[in-house]
């Protein structure tokens, strides 16, 4: 006997263009036992990585800032700074991580760990990104970075401060939530160490 709260009753493709965007019909157990019908369209683009390097001596961050059109499009300039990141295309989240930091950084880190992953956007998007922190150090540094121009990245590489990118947070400069989450968790994470020494 089946006991999923879901049954779904029909599946279409509405777009194959960039990455999968389906339409569900499908039917929901509430939690009182009836069934709901309900429809909802899901965006399919696979799963990602996303690394927050950083450089505790200094307490320095590698950013990067790049143009994101769903931000223009929505009452923003569109450059984002962010984590770098990427899909994990077949790859471990580990092994794409490390090749997404050093493709969009230049910085090729030894050490990656990670943190924990999370649904970014459930109510629409299946993406689930793996989070994690990397220390860097300035000899690790083997290329200018910018991305892959033949997949249109063009990323300018920042190194601020931690205490300015948390500031940059509160200002509404840096609004990327997987980024805000990241700064945050490095935050409480060299809070912890200072009281503890």
């Amino acid at each position: 006997m089946d006991n999923s709260p879901v049954r779904i009753n029909a599946e279409e493709l509405l777009s194959d263009n960039w990455y999968l965007l389906k339409k569900y019909s499908f039917d929901l157990r509430r939690r009182d036992g009836r069934w709901q019908a309900q429809t909802r369209e899901v965006y399919d683009r696979g799963n990602g990585a996303t690394i927050l390097l950083y450089n505790a001596e200094q307490r320095t961050v590698l950013l990067i800032r790049q143009f994101r059109m769903p931000a223009f499009v929505n009452d923003h300039h569109g450059y984002l700074i962010e984590t770098a990141a990427g899909l994990l295309d077949n790859a471990s989240p580990e092994e794409r991580i490390r090749l997404e930091a050093e493709e969009e950084t230049g910085y090729r880190v030894a050490h990656v760990e990670k943190v924990y992953s999370a649904f970014m956007s459930p109510g629409s998007v299946t993406e689930r990104i793996h989070f994690f922190l990397g220390e860097y150090q300035p000899g690790d540094r083997i290329s200018e970075g910018g991305g892959l121009e033949d997949e249109g990245e063009d990323i300018e590489v920042l190194e601020l401060g931690v205490d300015e990118a948390i500031a940059m947070v509160a200002r509404g400069e840096i609004v990327d939530g997987k980024t805000i989450m990241l700064l945050q968790y490095l935050e409480l994470r060299l809070l912890k160490a200072a009281l503890t020494d």
